[in-house]
């Protein structure tokens, strides 16, 4: 079944589910600035709003917009930063 997960005091909200074999997880993030980590490669598209996203290894961060996807290595973090309500799909592998 479905698991919903939220973030940075309910900034951050997600319902987890499994696409054909690859965990997964459709979420909506509000305005603001948010660090995350992974244990896992993230493939990450944008659905709505916009993303800018700074990688690690990259010092400059990057907009990504809607059907546009990042790929985050695993045991890492990335920044990303919202300026309105932006949705995402993130596959996990």
């Amino acid at each position: 079944m479905f698991k919903t997960n939220e973030y940075f005091d309910g900034k951050v909200k997600s319902i987890a589910f499994d696409a054909s074999g690859t965990p997964a997880t459709l979420g909506v993030m509000a305005a603001g600035e948010y660090t995350f980590g992974t244990s896992s490669t993230e493939y990450m598209t944008v659905v709505s709003g916009m993303m800018e996203v700074t990688l690690p290894g990259q010092k400059q961060p990057k907009v990504y917009q809607p059907n546009e996807t990042f790929v985050v290595p695993s045991g890492t973090s990335f920044n990303v930063k919202v300026e309105t309500d932006t949705a995402y799909l993130c596959l996990y592998k």
